[in-house]
């Protein structure tokens, strides 16, 4: 099965059970706002957030846990890495704490986690865990209407397309995540436009890594390349100061 999630934002209520459900499971402290942060509700410590829309629509966002995602193909290092069951998950083991991920994603999820020691980037992973035990994420379980439910992501494609069939009068005639960027694991229906969740309104359908897999083939040499430059710099630097030293020396 390739878990996925589908959300229908007509059916949330905003009540952000999904939330707190989030943050018991994973542990996460209560956040705090910084004015850097963005306005959607998400930082390190808010791994799912609802965003009130107009209408009183309300819409949970979240990691779309891409097909072929971004932060894993922009990651130098593999500390992102897209999972057999679905699953986008990060290994803080292996982080530079780079932000090329965060740089690439184009829904904006990644968060840099600033009150930490050592800080790392942060992101939903869709309670790989639970996934592992063969039970659901613990905002789906948590959801009291139903409006994000778990499950194959073909069978929710399926479900998603027979409730647009049966009320096209409700739902806006497109499947959110279906096709763009290639293809998310967390899918979207709803009777407002969600444009909002992406940097940019319309993505294509072309998966992101295609784009980005010149430039990230090239940070290996640039690796090697600054640091030999950085080593000639340090030897000229100290071959100077000796020189200098001397000739003092001799004055002297």
């Amino acid at each position: 099965m390739k878990a996925a999630i589908l959300t229908d934002v007509t059916k949330c209520i905003g009540c952000l059970e999904c939330v707190a459900a989030c943050k018991r499971e994973n542990k996460l402290e209560p956040d705090l706002p910084r004015l850097w942060q963005k306005s959607d509700g998400l930082s390190a410590e808010n791994w799912t957030s609802i965003v009130r829309r107009q209408e009183k629509r309300y819409v949970r966002k979240q990691c779309r846990h891409c097909i072929e995602p971004a932060c894993a193909s922009a990651c130098p290092v593999g500390a992102l890495h897209k999972t057999e069951k679905g699953a986008v998950v990060y290994d803080s083991g292996k982080c530079l704490g780079c932000r090329y991920c965060m740089m690439a994603c184009p829904y904006g999820i990644p968060r840099y986690d600033w009150d930490q020691p050592v800080p790392y980037v942060r992101k939903c992973i869709l309670c790989y865990s639970r996934l592992n035990e063969g039970r659901q994420p613990a905002c789906t379980e948590a959801c009291p209407t139903g409006a994000t439910v778990f499950g194959d992501r073909d069978e929710l494609l399926a479900e998603a397309r027979r409730r647009i069939t049966q009320q096209p009068n409700v739902y806006f005639d497109r499947i959110w995540g279906e096709h763009e960027v290639g293809g998310t694991s967390v899918l979207y229906i709803s009777d407002v436009d969600l444009g909002f969740l992406s940097y940019q309104p319309r993505l294509g359908e072309k998966p992101m890594p295609e784009t980005t897999a010149i430039a990230m083939n090239a940070v290996p040499f640039a690796f090697v390349g600054m640091g030999g430059l950085m080593a000639g710099i340090n030897w000229i630097i100290q071959r100077r100061n000796k020189l200098t030293g001397g000739k003092e020396g001799g004055e002297e």
